[in-house]
């Protein structure tokens, strides 16, 4: 049976506070469970804004309606208004999430600082962003953090060592097509990585002809290949107005006879120590700005 690891990345204060229950309230009905991966640190949302000379990014920003999905208020974070503390300030659903079942992780300490500049960071620099949110996640939750999902899809070579040294056990780092050992510098990791291989509902609707109404048939022709698949959503879109969509989703792979799970579900059905060894590295995708942590060749 195949399966669909289903990964929720959450940016923002917002998207904890409401879209982490709203999420966890669809997942109840479908009785699933899923890999909560948390922003432990400041929201600086606003920020991104300084992305808009990135090509694509005004493309995707009026695709999506941006402002709509994260409030007015959330994208002023960082700028006029000042960053609220998302672990101090929404512990509790994060904490609710763990408690009705569902698997939970680190996304980032600061979501935009990472995704904006951790490709040109050093090892240092990495290893402070990472231990702030392992700590601030041990504080929460009372146990280590084992599972990290790079975010915007953004790594550098210190990241992926850090991971094996800092305890985390499982990864989904980046943007692929299967699940792997990395391969650094030479050096085979340990800390298998179960990369995104579905496109995300921000980089298809607006693209050819694809809407909030057809979105998910789409997704479900590209996911019912007979193949497992990660498949990365976020609080502030699926947790909100796109929630009608993630609904279709889930009951259009049951009905398709796929498994719905959390990432460590999914690599509990893998040989991990058999895993093949690829390097990784940074490329680009349709439809996402930028540059991204993607899975390389097979070494």
């Amino acid at each position: 049976m195949p399966t669909i690891a289903l990964k929720i990345d959450v940016d923002t204060l917002r998207g904890t506070r409401e879209g982490v229950p709203a999420l966890m309230r669809l997942l109840d009905r479908h009785q699933l469970r899923a890999t909560f991966l948390f922003s432990l640190g400041p929201d600086h949302t606003g920020r991104a804004l300084k992305r808009v000379f990135r090509p694509g990014f005004l493309a995707k920003v009026q695709r999506t309606s941006v402002t709509s999905h994260y409030g007015l208020k959330t994208l002023l974070y960082g700028t006029l208004l000042p960053g609220p503390d998302i672990g101090k300030r929404a512990a509790g659903p994060m904490r609710d999430a763990h408690s009705a079942g569902h698997e939970t992780g680190v996304h980032t300490w600061d979501h935009i600082l990472w995704q904006d500049t951790v490709a040109r960071k050093d090892a240092h620099w990495t290893r402070r962003q990472l231990q702030l949110a392992i700590d601030r996640y041990g504080e929460i939750f009372g146990t280590p953090a084992r599972v990290h999902g790079a975010a915007g899809w953004q790594m550098n070579n210190a990241a992926y060592q850090l991971e094996q040294e800092l305890g985390f056990t499982l990864a989904s780092d980046g943007r692929g097509t299967h699940p792997f050992l990395p391969v650094v510098q030479g050096r085979t990791l340990t800390v298998p990585q179960l990369p995104t291989t579905l496109p995300t509902l921000d980089e298809l609707i607006g693209v050819d002809g694809l809407n909030p109404d057809n979105v998910a048939d789409h997704l479900l022709r590209l996911s019912c290949d007979g193949r497992d698949h990660v498949y990365t959503l976020h609080a502030e879109l699926e947790g909100g107005q796109l929630a009608p969509v993630f609904d279709r989703l889930l009951q259009g792979w049951k009905a398709a006879g796929l498994r719905c799970t959390t990432l460590r579900g999914y690599a509990d059905t893998l040989n991990l120590s058999a895993l093949p060894r690829h390097a990784v590295g940074l490329g680009s995708i349709a439809a996402r700005s930028g540059t991204l942590a993607l899975q390389g060749a097979a070494v």
